[in-house]
């Protein structure tokens, strides 16, 4: 699961919104792949990450949600919550029997993991997205080092402790440096919040037993749907959306992207039938 964000310009409620504040919109996905075995050198090496890239196995399966806000049951839900009770459901429809562990890839987030986690009702392997730890190893980089080279430098040894499942020597070595460098003010903060980051997370970030196991350590799948199903539609320049219009658009291109636009037409229109003309008119039974 993945947080994007998305520019409202509030018609609807002028009273507690203001013209450009961003909402979250949350997106999820399920798929099924076959197990991935890497090294860390397959994931740092170039040469080596692109030689193995062609033996990745692609993405089967892949179901695609993302929402604002939605109403459940006459309440208003968020668009955590509509996300998470969708990935759950498709859980259950693919494995009913929950004899599969399910691979979890989520950010750092605790209340995302919190409820996640409480509901699903199976054998769980819940891992941190690389990709956002990296985020942090770079803001602890940027805390250390002036030069790009050495940020780069930074970030690459410590990414391979990690790939290696050394992350308490990670978090170990850079309180170290904060310490015996003295820091203070902003630096002092950001490091504590790099470190505070990666202790929450250590549970979920055995990269070197995730990689033995072939499973994904990245959230590309999620990522890209960010992209192309939230912002590349509802972030163009000078857009501003209404919460209302934006979710609404979202849930079309969510059907649109999971290839069920003709069956959401022949519903839609079977509901729409019904209500004018009634169980007996053409396309009824759809709804």
């Amino acid at each position: 699961m993945s947080s994007c964000q998305v520019t409202l310009f509030p018609f609807s409620r002028p009273d507690s919104e203001r013209p450009g504040v961003k909402r979250a919109a949350c997106a999820g996905a399920v798929y099924t792949t076959a197990p991935f075995v890497r090294t860390a050198d397959d994931v740092l090496d170039e040469v080596q990450r692109k030689a193995r890239a062609a033996e990745r196995p692609p993405p089967q399966g892949k179901v695609v949600w993302a929402e604002m806000r939605q109403e459940v049951d006459g309440e208003q839900a968020s668009g955590r919550e509509v996300v998470l009770a969708n990935l759950c459901a498709e859980l259950d429809r693919r494995d009913p029997t929950a004899t599969q562990p399910a691979i979890v890839l989520c950010d750092g987030e605790r209340a995302l993991w919190a409820t996640f986690l409480a509901m699903l009702q199976r054998p769980v392997v819940a891992i941190l997205d690389l990709w956002h730890a990296l985020t942090y190893l770079w803001l602890a980089a940027k805390v250390f080092h002036g030069s790009k080279r050495a940020q780069e430098g930074f970030v690459t040894a410590r990414l391979r402790l990690l790939l290696e499942g050394k992350v308490g020597g990670v978090i170990k070595g850079l309180k170290q440096m904060g310490t015996q460098q003295g820091l203070a003010g902003q630096k002092k903060r950001t490091l504590a919040k790099v470190v505070g980051y990666l202790e929450h997370n250590r549970t979920h970030m055995d990269y070197a037993a995730y990689l033995r196991a072939g499973y994904p350590i990245g959230s590309g799948v999620i990522e890209g749907a960010c992209r192309h199903v939230i912002k590349d539609r509802m972030e163009r320049a000078g857009m501003l959306w209404t919460l209302e219009g934006a979710s609404a658009l979202l849930r079309l291109r969510v059907v649109h992207t999971n290839g069920h636009w003709d069956q959401y037409q022949e519903y839609r229109i079977g509901r729409e039938q019904a209500a004018l003309y009634g169980a007996e008119a053409p396309y009824a039974q759809a709804a």
